[in-house]
C-alpha cells in the first residue's frame, strides 16, 4: 500500500551558488519535482540555520604555478631555511640548483664544525691513483673551523693547498688521533694564519720540542689531551708563546706542581679560563701556584684531579673570587668542608659540578642551598646524598639545572618536593631508583616546562 509523505515534514532543497566561472554542463531533462537547473539538494536537520556555500573567487585558487614560485622564492626561502637542523640542510642542498644557492650561504652554517676523516679526503682514479677530493663547497659555506680524524703531515699540507680558506680564513682546527709530528704542526701553525684555537688529541707522535718551535701568539685557545709526549716542558712552552691565552684546557697525566707556576703576568690578565682533567699529579701545592699565576679565572675545572682535597678547594675559594664555572667532579677526597669554603667565597658562582665526589653528605647540601647565585648543580652519583639534603635545595630559587643521576638513596617522596622549583629548566634523574613511571607523570602537571631527563 502507498502511503504519500507528509509535505510539512519534507526537507526542502538548499541551492548551492556556483561561481560564474564554473558553467553549468550540459544535463539530460531532469524528472519532474526535481530542483531547478544549477541548484543540487543538500539534506539539513530541521531547526538549524541553513549552510551558505560559496567557492573562493578564482585568484584565491592554489596553482601549481604560485607553489612552484613560492617555493623558488629566494627571500621566502632565506626565512624557511632557517628553521631546518644542520643534517636536514645538508639534504635539502640537494633539492635544487636554487635552494642549494640559498643554502650554501655562510650565515646558514655559521657555528658548524665539519668532521673529515682521513679517508674521506682522497678519491680514487681510474688509474688508481689518489687525488686530494675538492673542498669548494666548503669554501662557499665559509667554514672556518673543521675537525680533522686520523691525518698525518701530507694530509695536513693537503688540506692547506686545496682549502681556498686556508691561510686567513679557518680560525678553529682540531686533530684528532692523528699522526702530526713536529714539522707537521710547525708548517700548519705557519701556513695557517688565521688559526685562533687549537685542539690536540691522541697525538703522539709531536713531542714537547716542536711546541716550542711552533706555538704562535695568534693562539687565543689551546687544548691538549691523551698526547703521550705532555709534560710540564709543554706548560713551560705555552706560557712562554702564547701571552693572548684566553683559554686553557690540558688533560696530562705527567704534568705536576712545578709546571703551575710556569704561567706569567701576561697570563694572569689574560686566561678566563682553565681545564685541568686527569692531572694526577697535580696537589694542593700546584693549586698555590695555579691560583696566584690566574688570580682572573672566571671558569676552572679540577675534574679527576684526585689529589686534590679541601685545603686545594679553600685556596681556591679564597684567591679566585671571580669564578662563575667550578667543576671538582671526580675528587674523591673533597668533604663536605669544601663545600662550606665555597658557599662562603664564591659569590658569583653559576655552575657547580660535583659528580662522583662520594664523600659529600645532606650537611654540604645545607651550605650550598645559601647560594643565591648557582644556575646549575650537578650531583651525579653523589652516593651519600639523602631525602633530607635534598630539601635544602628546595628553596634555591635561582636553580636553572639539577643533575641527581645516579644518587640511590634518594626516594619517590623526597624527589616530589621538586616541584617547589617552579623555574627549574632541566632535571637529569637517569639511573635514579627513586625516579618512577608515578613520579614523571607528577613532574609533568607540575614543573609542565621543565625538561625531566629520566
Amino acid at each position: 500500500m502507498h502511503h504519500q509523505r507528509d509535505s510539512s515534514c519534507q526537507e526542502p532543497p538548499v541551492p548551492v551558488l556556483l561561481g560564474a566561472h564554473h558553467p553549468a554542463p550540459r544535463e539530460p531533462p531532469l524528472p519532474h519535482g526535481a530542483p531547478p537547473h544549477g541548484c543540487l539538494p543538500v539534506r539539513v536537520r530541521p531547526g538549524r540555520r541553513l549552510p551558505h556555500f560559496r567557492l573562493p573567487p578564482r585568484q584565491k585558487l592554489c596553482k601549481p604555478s604560485l607553489e612552484r614560485q613560492l617555493v623558488l622564492d629566494e627571500k621566502v626561502l632565506n626565512r624557511l631555511l632557517w628553521y631546518f637542523t644542520t643534517a636536514e640542510k645538508c639534504v635539502l642542498a640537494q633539492v635544487c640548483k636554487t635552494w642549494r644557492k640559498v643554502l650554501y650561504q655562510p650565515k646558514f652554517w655559521d657555528g658548524v664544525t665539519p668532521i673529515l676523516h682521513s679517508k674521506e679526503l682522497y678519491a680514487i682514479l681510474p688509474n688508481g691513483e689518489k687525488e686530494f677530493v675538492s673542498l669548494q663547497a666548503f669554501a662557499l659555506r665559509g667554514f672556518h673551523a673543521f675537525c680533522l680524524v686520523g691525518v698525518s703531515d701530507l694530509d695536513i699540507c693537503e688540506f692547506i693547498d686545496n682549502y681556498p680558506l686556508s691561510k686567513k680564513g679557518v680560525k678553529s682546527v682540531s686533530l684528532k688521533r692523528s699522526t702530526i709530528t713536529d714539522a707537521g704542526l710547525e708548517v700548519m701553525l705557519e701556513q695557517m694564519q688565521g688559526l685562533m684555537h687549537l685542539e690536540l688529541s691522541g697525538c703522539n707522535d709531536f713531542t714537547e720540542a716542536g711546541l716550542w718551535s711552533s706555538l704562535n701568539a695568534r693562539l687565543t685557545s689551546l687544548s691538549v689531551s691523551d698526547c703521550i709526549n705532555v709534560a710540564d716542558d709543554a706548560i713551560a712552552a705555552i706560557s712562554q708563546l702564547l701571552p693572548n691565552l684566553s683559554e686553557l684546557s690540558l688533560q696530562a697525566y705527567h704534568v705536576t706542581d712545578t709546571a703551575m707556576a710556569y704561567f706569567t703576568a701576561k697570563q694572569g690578565y689574560t686566561t678566563h679560563t682553565l681545564r685541568l682533567h686527569s692531572c694526577w699529579e697535580i696537589t694542593n701545592h700546584g693549586v698555590v701556584n695555579m691560583v696566584h699565576s690566574l688570580p682572573n679565572l672566571t671558569a676552572l675545572s679540577l675534574s679527576g684531579c684526585s689529589k686534590i682535597t679541601d685545603d686545594g678547594v679553600e685556596l681556591v675559594a679564597e684567591n679566585l673570587r671571580k669564578l662563575r664555572s667550578l667543576d671538582l667532579s671526580w675528587c674523591p677526597r673533597i668533604t663536605d668542608m669544601a663545600l662550606e669554603y665555597i658557599a662562603c667565597d664564591l659569590h658569583k658562582l653559576e655552575e657547580l659540578v660535583l659528580d662522583r665526589c662520594v664523600r659529600i653528605t645532606d650537611t654540604g647540601l645545607g651550605y650550598l642551598s645559601t647560594m643565591s647565585s648557582l644556575r646549575s648543580l650537578y650531583l651525579r652519583w653523589c652516593c651519600q646524598v639523602q631525602d633530607f639534603g635534598l630539601q635544602h635545595l628546595f628553596g634555591m630559587k635561582s636553580l636553572r639545572l639539577l643533575s641527581l643521576a645516579g644518587c640511590p638513596l634518594l626516594t619517590t617522596t623526597g624527589l616530589s618536593g621538586l616541584i617547589q622549583l617552579q623555574d627549574l629548566e632541566e632535571l637529569e634523574l637517569t639511573n635514579c631508583p627513586g625516579a618512577t613511571a608515578e613520579l614523571f607523570k607528577y613532574y609533568s602537571q607540575h614543573l609542565p616546562h621543565c625538561m625531566v631527563i629520566e
